[in-house]
């Protein structure tokens, strides 16, 4: 990615017109389902049928939301920082900022472009997540440091390459505060689709396993001794299944 395919990126982001969400102030939802599926992102269990009352087959969805809301929904009404790794539209974001009444949800993607909501919750960065230098600028913009713990939740629903979940998880597990959860969305789609199985290396349900087993494994990415050093700390990983095929999803809940 260029810098000047990141700048007109962000001049587009900057000039489109976006759904201001805090003035919804009549929205009456209770469940975090309901705000995924009011946004329509394919957390969702469900996004709403066709005038016919038929789903097509676009909207279809992964339906991570049970599981959100048995991790999180204790989160609901305190301060909390939310960062999250491929935000597209910003639907997710939506959700988010409207369901934890008192979070900042940090938004990190290649294309801002088709961000459409806003709210003074809700910050905006558009950058490569494996691009070390500009990961630190991100964090020299929100005023914390590079090892510093700060949020509270993790969320890669970036690219699905199996390098950049790697790195994205070498890179931000270490900002992730105590009893927070670090959340890897469709883990498994380097198992499904070659494009992005692009590296040379066990794939992120191994390297889950090894992790439980606080087993050592090849990596080019992560190297022994982090790996040595994450088996020190305190840590519960839940996999799950979503609605399709590949559709599964990781929580791993930082415990000290």
């Amino acid at each position: 990615m260029n810098f000047f395919s990141l700048y007109k990126r962000k001049f587009l982001y900057e000039i489109k017109r976006k759904v201001n969400i805090d003035s919804d102030i009549n929205l009456k939802l209770e469940k975090l389902n309901d705000f995924f599926i009011h946004y329509g992102t394919d957390k969702a269990s469900h996004l709403p049928t066709d005038k016919n009352n038929k789903q097509s087959s676009s909207n279809k969805t992964h339906g991570y939301s049970e599981f959100y809301q048995k991790h999180l929904s204790h989160y609901k009404s305190k301060s909390i920082n939310i960062l999250e790794i491929g935000s597209y539209a910003g639907a997710s974001a939506a959700a988010f900022a409207k369901y934890f009444s008192n979070s900042k949800i940090f938004c990190l993607d290649v294309n801002i472009s088709n961000f459409k909501y806003s709210s003074k919750r809700i910050k905006v960065y558009g950058l490569d997540i494996t691009n070390k230098k500009k990961l630190n600028n991100f964090f020299n913009n929100i005023g914390i440091s590079e090892n510093e713990k700060f949020f509270d939740v993790i969320i890669d629903d970036g690219s699905h390459k199996l390098s950049d979940i790697l790195l994205s998880f070498k890179y931000l597990f270490k900002n992730l505060r105590n009893q927070g959860y670090y959340i890897i969305e469709d883990f498994k789609f380097p198992n499904f689709f070659d494009h992005l199985n692009d590296i040379d290396h066990i794939k992120v349900d191994e390297v889950i396993k090894n992790f439980m087993n606080q087993n050592l494994f090849d990596s080019t990415i992560i190297s022994k001794d982090q790996q040595q050093f994450l088996h020190t700390i305190n840590k519960t990983i839940y996999t799950y299944k979503g609605n399709l095929e590949h559709s599964d999803v990781a929580f791993i809940k930082k415990d000290v």
